[in-house]
């Protein structure tokens, strides 16, 4: 996780096919509510975020990316497990290089120490209130 006070810098890439999209699922104990974000994680010193977000997807899926647009940067301000959050969030879209991985319907990987899933979700499930999306921002990114 972070220190308290201080604020991440995430890349997150968001994989779409049709109007279904790859995403990870998060549970936050304290609210008691699952929530679904895209995938990615922290640009560590160094290295860029389009550096980051290729290793993270690498590293939780062993899955290469391809075709990796720059969509935008956006701040998110949360809470997560009673705690206040705050991130810089580089926001990219792109493929799997692999066509595998749009026939599986979900994987499991680890972050740090936590088990996590991420899963194809229809699009629909997010515009409908179903299923959470964070940040709520992303929601532009579906249509």
């Amino acid at each position: 996780m972070h220190k308290p006070g201080e604020i991440r810098v995430l890349a997150l890439g968001i994989v779409r096919q049709g109007d279904r999209v790859f995403i990870s699922e998060g549970y936050d104990p304290v609210k008691q509510q699952t929530f679904y974000r895209a995938l990615g994680g922290g640009v560590e010193f160094g290295e860029t975020s389009l550096e980051a977000l290729q290793r993270e997807f690498q590293e939780e899926l062993q899955a290469e990316i391809k075709n990796i647009k720059y969509l935008n940067c956006q701040e998110n301000l949360f809470t997560f497990n009673g705690q206040p959050g705050h991130e810089i969030l580089f926001v990219y879209e792109c493929d799997f290089v692999d066509p595998k991985f749009y026939q599986i319907e979900e994987i499991t990987f680890m972050e740090k120490k936590r088990k996590k899933r991420a899963l194809w979700v229809e699009c629909d499930r997010f515009r409908s209130g179903e299923l959470r999306l964070v940040p709520e921002q992303f929601f532009k990114y579906l249509s």
